[in-house]
């Protein structure tokens, strides 16, 4: 995923490339156009992707356990 390190590379590229140049302005905008076009692609962070991946498994666990329960209860109450 795309996080603060690649801006950072980004950004030190930009400004190695127009550091004798008057067009100093041209690192701050380019750096915020790729800031606002990266926030409309709604990507999250590697953190944030690992917590959710750790959720979505404890929530399939669970899931699992709770429908055995619902098989063991039914089977007991048909066999009453």
């Amino acid at each position: 995923m795309i996080n603060k390190n690649f801006l950072d590379e980004i950004s030190a590229k930009l400004s190695k490339a127009v550091a004798q140049s008057p067009a100093k302005d041209i690192e701050k905008n380019a750096r915020a156009l790729l800031a606002q076009g990266f926030a409309k692609l709604d990507l999250v962070t590697r953190e944030e992707f690992d917590v959710q991946t750790q959720l979505l498994s404890r929530t399939v666990q669970r899931l699992g356990e709770l429908e055995a329960k619902v098989a063991a209860l039914e089977a007991q109450k048909q066999s009453h």
